[in-house]
């Protein structure tokens, strides 16, 4: 990747034949006590991003258990209990975690939506949970 700073024209998108796109921006920058700023060129809107919210427990939890899930399959570790040595946690802890990283895709996407119902919690899904995907979502329906 190249980027080049083109303080004039007007901002364009080109899509190459083997798949990149090359998109140019025209910004001047400017050097205010010091500081440097981009000027956006004038007719380019700027959007503020939203802020960033904290993740919900159960979205913290099924992130770590996938992450450690992804160590195990690397090989950066060899156990669950080596996991938990490294954390400071018990094996059944880290255990519960990586059961999470089992669940039906419609119930992954509820979690991170946040569109599960509240009386599901995270013991309902990481102690125990069903092993087939339409048993779990047979038993998230009953749960609304």
């Amino acid at each position: 990747m190249r980027i080049q700073f083109k303080q004039t024209g007007t901002p364009t998108m080109v899509k190459h034949t083997d798949g990149g796109v090359t998109v140019a921006i025209p910004i001047t920058v400017k050097r205010y006590s010091g500081r440097r700023e981009v000027v956006l060129p004038i007719g380019v809107a700027t959007a503020t991003l939203p802020e960033p919210q904290e993740p919900t427990i159960l979205q913290a939890a099924l992130a770590r258990g996938h992450i450690w899930q992804r160590m195990l399959d690397d090989g950066r570790v060899k156990s669950i209990g080596q996991i938990a040595r490294k954390e400071g946690v018990d094996d059944r802890y880290v255990a519960r975690f990586l059961n999470l990283t089992t669940l039906a895709p419609e119930i992954v996407a509820a979690i991170l939506d946040e569109t599960l119902p509240e009386d599901v919690t995270l013991a309902d899904l990481s102690l125990n949970p069903a092993a087939g995907w339409e048993e779990q979502r047979r038993m998230m329906s009953q749960a609304v």
